[in-house]
């Protein structure tokens, strides 16, 4: 499936998740930013993570900026949802929420942002704009 809309567009073999692709990247990066985000398999994540950043697992989100010159700016954000499915419990989501948080902060890692108190409180004011809040909690069984 793929979705494409204002210098977005959104590839996967599969149905895309309910994620506000569109709103998240206009808000975080601006309307002109141009990007894409691939759904991968595991070994597909895992063999970008060998290869761009010579670390050897499977990654829930990657990002890359593409191009930085003025007045345009691109990039790319990797995902692999088994991954990200294993994963969000562990963070006391649900599992579409999570999505939308790691799609927030690969968007931040495309505007410069890294891992520390700055980022956390942007994503943390990201995250209260998006999150979906008439999800069961995951205190029930999803």
């Amino acid at each position: 499936m793929i979705l494409e809309k204002k210098n977005l567009i959104v590839i996967s073999k599969s149905t895309l998740p309910s994620v506000p692709f569109l709103r998240l990247k206009e808000k975080i990066l601006g309307k002109s930013y141009e990007l894409s985000i691939s759904f991968v398999s595991e070994t597909k994540a895992q063999e970008i993570n060998i290869e761009h950043r010579n670390k050897d697992y499977i990654p829930n989100t990657l990002s890359f900026s593409l191009c930085e010159i003025p007045r345009k700016k691109n990039g790319e954000i990797i995902m692999c949802l088994k991954e990200a499915r294993r994963q969000y419990k562990k963070f006391g989501m649900t599992y579409e929420n999570y999505l939308i948080f790691l799609v927030l902060h690969s968007m931040l890692h495309l505007k410069g942002y890294v891992h520390g108190s700055t980022m956390e409180s942007k994503e943390k004011y990201y995250f209260k704009l998006f999150k979906k809040t008439n999800e069961k909690t995951n205190n029930s069984r999803n």
